[in-house]
């Protein structure tokens, strides 16, 4: 089962990295340059609602790296249907009891969850963030700074996520 809170703190860490990673001293001036984005365009956004959906969409990334970065949740999905595995003295919950009793801490790391959410940032946001900028006519440095940015991302969402236990 997901520790919902660290879900909703791994949340967080996408506008973090962004205040971080956007900002004009770092990548944010040739972040603009690349993406034709001007002040005059930033002026005229509602910030709540970008910060509002954001999270909500940072929320469901973190809800599926979970399943990426905590590996005692397969054996869950593969035991869920096994008859009595909702009773606690059943075959099955004895056995499940005991597999995380000894097993339930393996990988759950900081570190592990790192590793896992870099592999997430070269596997799926760099392919997609790299599709779509290849048909919107965006060069290299442009797919370089935004997959470079969930890489970073992911990695420490993933790492919140696999060390709270």
């Amino acid at each position: 089962m997901p520790n919902i809170v660290a879900l909703f703190v791994a949340a967080l860490v996408p506008m973090i990295i962004g205040f971080i990673w956007y900002n004009p001293k770092v990548f944010g001036t040739a972040w603009m340059k690349v993406a034709d984005m001007t002040e005059e365009k930033m002026q005229g956004a509602n910030m709540l609602v970008i910060f509002g959906v954001s999270y909500i969409l940072s929320f469901f990334a973190a809800v599926a790296l979970n399943s990426l970065v905590v590996h005692q949740g397969h054996v869950f999905s593969i035991l869920l249907d096994e008859p009595g595995f909702g009773d606690p003295s059943s075959e099955i919950g004895m056995y499940f009891a005991d597999f995380m009793e000894k097993f339930g801490d393996n990988y759950r790391t900081f570190r592990h969850g790192i590793i896992h959410g870099i592999f997430a940032g070269i596997t799926l946001a760099l392919p997609v963030l790299g599709i779509n900028a290849l048909f919107e006519r965006k060069g290299f440095k442009y797919i370089a700074i935004n997959a470079g940015y969930w890489i970073v991302t992911f990695a420490l969402m993933g790492g919140i996520i696999c060390a709270w236990k």
